[in-house]
């Protein structure tokens, strides 16, 4: 039955109209993807409108390539000018920008670009044959397993705060005072909002991350007063296929491993890409045989991030098409674009419409390899932004800082919070504190919080509902080993250290 749907599948998906719609979505995909501000969430909104005059399939299937494209093109100028396109996209900026810095960017984009299809396809293969098993492992999860989840996402501060942990706590904690502005989600008081009503909504994580990693870096650069360093990209693409796909073999269990991260936190209903990029980020770093290249310019680093935040793109549509319960915010929006053409989500959906819905996860494949292709070609584009001059990029750079604050809330709030988290990433820089904790705890920070809530709600304020159900028990062992292990080993490392000194 399932190869029936899938040759009738590709049939369909063959023909010249549909392959023109896919690469319309992946087009669309990869412009707002890279524009700061402009998230694939909102591309996809966005499109949505124009699927209204088109047939069901054709519709979903132009969605589909926007929003795998949208995660994707976030690498891009985050690995250009440090500034995350996406959420999902900061654990990019990481390595992505100091690579960059070593004139190594056509090598960084063009393995950011496999390691996102790569992750894609796994996870449209998950998408295909494990569909209904997945979600009902995600319907286990309630609030207790996300806080376990989540939390298990907080620790990835300790090991990304650079020399300095303390610096990297001090971080961490003012992102998860920043985080606590606007309405208390269980009690719907405000807190810190000080009587200004554009805080109630809260700050923001994308015109934050623009401010901390886009803006301060700008600031930076113009007091320092350097010129943008411009690599020597090699004559022959050929040269760079062979690097890229090098590292890719070598670290073929890598993207594996952060793929299938991805799949996993996906289908949990309300985590997130950046959820799944933090984890896969940490533990691709805590396996490693060069740790310390993390952050400084690792391949490792780069291709874990975005393996991990394209793998989601695939485990968010699980819940969405076997249950009616999106794993993204993107996702919901294709859960409205099914409703839209008449289908509901759930076991009748793959009952009766199974070949409409095989040739959409057949799509999701196909979308992936003319991302692969399309991709290649945007990265020969935007490798051209290196060369402009510093006198013009910084006013540009700036300039789509402020207007992807401005679109991405619709109002001049945006704008100020970003320039706020400016002056703030600035100071950051010049003192030797990195962003990267605050950003964590600004992201996970709310999902923390109020699943802890609910948790300690369900259990009358009894702190056991955490270790009274398997899944929690799990991520808390996690947590417990991820936190204790690098210890122990810098411990060994500090005796044995210390014996041969005396020897």
């Amino acid at each position: 039955m399932l190869l029936d749907y899938l040759l009738h599948g590709m049939t369909q998906l063959f023909a010249l109209d549909m392959l023109l719609l896919m690469c319309t979505g992946v087009a669309i995909g990869l412009f707002i993807g890279a524009m700061p501000g402009l998230t694939v969430t909102l591309g996809v909104a966005l499109v949505l409108p124009f699927t209204f005059g088109l047939d069901s399939l054709s519709g979903i299937i132009l969605l589909t390539g926007v929003y795998c494209a949208g995660t994707y093109a976030g690498a891009i100028t985050a690995i250009l000018i440090n500034t995350p396109g996406t959420p999902s996209s900061v654990t990019t900026a990481w390595d992505g920008y100091p690579l960059t810095n070593q004139g190594k960017a056509p090598d960084a984009l063009r393995l950011a670009l496999y390691a996102s299809v790569i992750g894609g396809l796994i996870s449209g293969v998950f998408l295909i044959l494990l569909s209904p098993q997945l979600a009902k492992i995600a319907l286990k999860f309630g609030p207790p397993e996300m806080f376990a989840l989540t939390f298990l996402g907080l620790t990835v501060i300790a090991r990304v705060s650079g020399s300095s942990p303390i610096k990297g706590l001090i971080s961490a904690a003012a992102g998860l005072l920043f985080a606590t502005v606007g309405i208390d989600l269980i009690s719907g008081v405000p807190r810190f909002s000080f009587g200004m009503n554009f805080l109630n909504a809260g700050l923001g994580v994308i015109p934050a991350c623009i401010g901390l990693f886009a803006i301060a870096e700008v600031f930076h650069q113009i007091e320092k007063r350097n010129k943008i360093f411009i690599p020597e990209i090699p004559e022959s693409s050929s040269k760079i296929n062979e690097v890229s796909w090098r590292l890719l073999l070598k670290h073929k269990m890598l993207l594996m491993k952060s793929s299938l991260i991805g799949v996993g936190v996906g289908a949990i209903p309300g985590t997130g890409g950046s959820v799944a990029s933090f984890i896969a980020y940490d533990e691709a770093k805590r396996a490693s045989k060069n740790p310390e290249l993390f952050g400084k310019g690792s391949y490792e680093g780069l291709m874990a991030s975005e393996s991990s935040n394209n793998g989601i793109t695939g485990g968010s549509l699980i819940p969405t098409f076997t249950l009616g319960i999106p794993g993204t915010s993107s996702a919901a929006i294709f859960l409205g674009a099914l409703m839209i053409h008449g289908l509901t989500p759930g076991p009748d959906l793959f009952r009766f419409q199974g070949e409409l819905i095989y040739t959409v996860f057949l799509g999701f494949f196909i979308v992936n390899i003319i991302m692969l292709f399309l991709g290649s070609i945007a990265s020969k584009w935007a490798i051209s932004l290196l060369k402009i001059p510093n006198s013009i990029l910084y006013p540009v750079v700036l300039a789509f800082c402020i207007i992807g604050g401005y679109a991405i809330t619709g109002t001049l709030t945006g704008v100020g919070v970003s320039l706020f988290f400016g002056v703030i990433g600035y100071l950051m820089l010049k003192n030797g504190y990195p962003p990267a904790p605050m950003v964590i705890a600004l992201i996970l920070g709310p999902k923390v919080e109020e699943s802890l809530r609910q948790s300690l709600i369900l259990s009358s304020g009894d702190f056991s509902i955490f270790f009274t159900r398997p899944i929690s028990v799990f991520f808390i062992i996690l947590v417990a080993l991820t936190t204790l292990i690098p210890i122990i080993r810098n411990l060994k490392l500090s005796k044995n250290f210390k014996k041969n000194t005396k020897n």
